[in-house]
């Protein structure tokens, strides 16, 4: 079955699919109009049934929509508690529903396991801010500066860093060096954040992630008249005067632990607008408001898609072996100095 026979003729929503998927549609039944759910609900019995045969783990993102977040994934998280998550399972298959740099990084921990995306087009502005080229460009014009790479990198670029590090870890992980000065890539308002927590000189990339750079301090300052109270959670990936107007900055795992913590009554999560969907679905106490910036290419995971790269084993994600030696030994390092944090 290819993948455009898939997408273009939608399973039947029986009996049989209404019974298997009803106690997921009772958790996401605030989040998925009840008229909608016989279009996801057919994807859903299909997958989860289609897993098993396949022995095969489904990862998801803190930024995939609920239907699958909640619907389909076994585990779930940020870059970091995926990549460990990868490098624990016993699964003969991993799909990756995120963007090509996770998989790439699953793959690199499961080198003799099958790692699949949904979409080879799923990629991210981050990881094509910087290739490894530049990295060897940098390390020409700074000789003997160490090099943190963040994960939102493709593993060519892993495999020029001496380490790798995620927005919760990057202040330890550019710390554990004990180097006065540390290269850092590619995100420019990260390496920002990083600096103001350290004593160490950051030389920073100039990348952006495209979702975050949106995000504006008049947004924040019209939430907070909107909802006066409301508790503002910003990743560290926007800009520093978005950084500034938040009560919190965090990795996605971070905004979680505050929210799980706290309870505030109203909180804003400044981030891809997902993650606010899927975190209310364990807090229904807890009132988000909602600001919607979409990532493009985390929106290319689609249930559809997922149970065709399940079914036909497409798209298989491979990195050469020398690449993925060197990458390799960058996550584990990263992996080691975040041993008990996600991010």
């Amino acid at each position: 079955m290819s993948l455009d026979f898939v997408e273009s003729s939608p399973l039947d929503y029986s009996a049989e699919v209404a019974q298997a998927t009803a106690p997921i549609y009772q958790k996401l039944r605030e989040f998925i109009p009840e008229l909608e759910w016989p279009v996801y609900a057919p994807y859903v019995a299909a997958i989860n049934e289609l897993k098993k045969q396949r022995n095969a783990i489904i990862l998801a993102h803190n930024y995939q929509t609920p239907e699958i977040f909640h619907g389909v994934a076994d585990l779930s998280g940020d870059s970091l508690a995926l990549a460990r998550q990868a490098g624990e399972t016993t699964a003969d298959v991993i799909l990756l529903c995120g963007v090509h740099f996770m998989a790439e990084t699953a793959k690199l921990l499961n080198p003799d396991k099958t790692v699949l995306i949904p979409d080879l087009e799923a990629g991210c502005s981050l990881a094509s801010s910087i290739t490894a080229e530049d990295v060897r460009l940098l390390r020409e014009r700074y000789p003997g500066v160490p090099v943190v790479s963040y994960v939102n990198t493709s593993a060519a670029v892993k495999a020029e860093s001496d380490i790798c590090c995620t927005s919760a870890n990057a202040v330890e992980v550019v710390e554990s060096l004990g180097s006065q000065q540390v290269i850092f890539l590619p995100d420019e308002y990260l390496g920002h954040y990083v600096a103001s927590k350290t004593a160490v000189e950051l030389i920073v990339w100039k990348g952006h992630c495209e979702v975050h750079e949106r995000f504006t301090a008049d947004q924040v300052r019209a939430f907070r008249q909107q909802h006066p109270g409301v508790e503002v959670l910003a990743h560290p990936e926007c800009p520093p005067e978005v950084l500034e107007e938040a009560d919190y900055v965090g990795s996605t795992s971070g905004m979680i632990n505050y929210v799980e913590e706290k309870r505030p009554n109203y909180v804003v999560m400044v981030t891809e607008c997902s993650m606010s969907d899927n975190v209310a679905v364990e807090y229904p106490d807890v009132h988000f408001v909602r600001p919607c910036n979409l990532c493009p290419h985390m929106k290319r995971i689609t249930l559809p898609r997922i149970l065709a790269s399940l079914k036909n084993l497409q798209h298989s994600v491979e990195v050469e072996s020398e690449i993925a030696r060197r990458a390799r030994r960058a996550v584990e390092r990263m992996m080691a100095v975040g041993r008990g944090k996600s991010g």
